[in-house]
């Protein structure tokens, strides 16, 4: 197997484009830096995709429906240069996530490419209230995706979804050893929550999280006006990993690559001989509680 893996997690900000080439330009120029440093595998931001809303001028750009509907109708090409440029650099990517229409309202896809082009996608599965309440994105329908590639196995949960255990959980049962967590947050506290959430799946599942924020203000957007974080590359923190999990961090707010190695066997000896075996353990809480909840009330 691919031991070492090296993985680049960007901070992303929006632009604004005139054409298509524009964008194409941009992308080109974002995967040729992160593969010119080693990277293997390159993580985009959740909603990265919300910039193809600047096709369709300023007055669409700026409405919620239109901004969905006109980066949902460039989704196509998006593809094509991704799966495109996955080829030529002999990389995985997991592309920015964006509205796709699988029937009356759109759903929020990440789309994961490979050198032999698309191998299929995760559409996030909880929504946070501003997709619930104002733009109207639902949920996936088809579930939970594994990725099996020759860098290891590889899962997606998607901002919000990285705070529920359950669902990565699932993925790691399955085998996930990289968890991939491409954010979109307008507060520090909203990329908190993904941190904190991202570095909690790797402890309890003894693997890797990775956390892709979009940063930046793009006023032009509707939905997506201000974003900030940081990118991150997290670990358990056990034998053979930083004390405090962090495999590598950028900067606030700072549009670049994040890069990390990892080592699949690192991963594998930690989920059998760490100095802490949570991953093994989970089943444990099962027991736990299976007995009663007692309440005590102090006077």
């Amino acid at each position: 197997m691919t031991d070492s893996v090296t993985i680049a997690a960007a901070a992303y900000p929006l632009d604004w484009f005139e054409s298509f080439a524009d964008y194409e330009a941009k992308i080109a120029r974002w995967v040729a830096e992160a593969a010119g440093q080693g990277a293997q595998l390159l993580v985009f931001p959740e909603y990265a995709a919300m910039e193809l809303a600047s096709f369709g001028g300023r007055a669409v750009a700026a409405d919620l429906e239109g901004a969905l509907s006109e980066a949902a109708r460039h989704r196509p090409a998006a593809d094509a240069l991704h799966a495109r440029l996955a080829a030529e650099h002999g990389v995985f990517i997991l592309g920015g996530t964006g509205p796709v229409f699988t029937g009356n309202r759109p759903v929020n896809r990440a789309t994961f490419f490979g050198p032999e082009g698309m191998l299929g996608h995760q559409d996030k599965q909880i929504m946070v209230r501003f997709e619930r309440e104002d733009w109207d994105v639902v949920p996936g329908a088809d579930g939970l995706t594994l990725f099996d590639t020759p860098l290891g196995r590889i899962g997606v949960v998607i901002c919000y979804d990285s705070e529920f255990p359950l669902l990565s959980r699932r993925l790691a049962e399955a085998g996930a050893e990289i968890l991939l967590a491409p954010s979109c947050t307008e507060t520090w506290a909203g990329y908190n929550r993904v941190r904190v959430g991202a570095m909690a799946r790797a402890l309890e599942n003894q693997c890797v999280a990775v956390q892709a924020p979009l940063v930046g203000r793009s006023d032009w957007c509707a939905g997506c006006e201000e974003n900030t974080g940081r990118a991150g590359i997290y670990g358990p923190p056990d034998r053979g990993w930083p004390a405090d999990g962090v495999l590598a961090e950028g900067d606030r707010d700072a549009p670049g690559w994040t890069l990390a190695t990892i080592s699949r066997r690192l991963i594998a000896d930690t989920r059998a001989d760490g100095g802490v075996l949570n991953f093994l353990h989970w089943s444990e809480q099962e027991a736990r509680l299976s007995v009663p909840l007692a309440t005590i009330r102090a006077s």
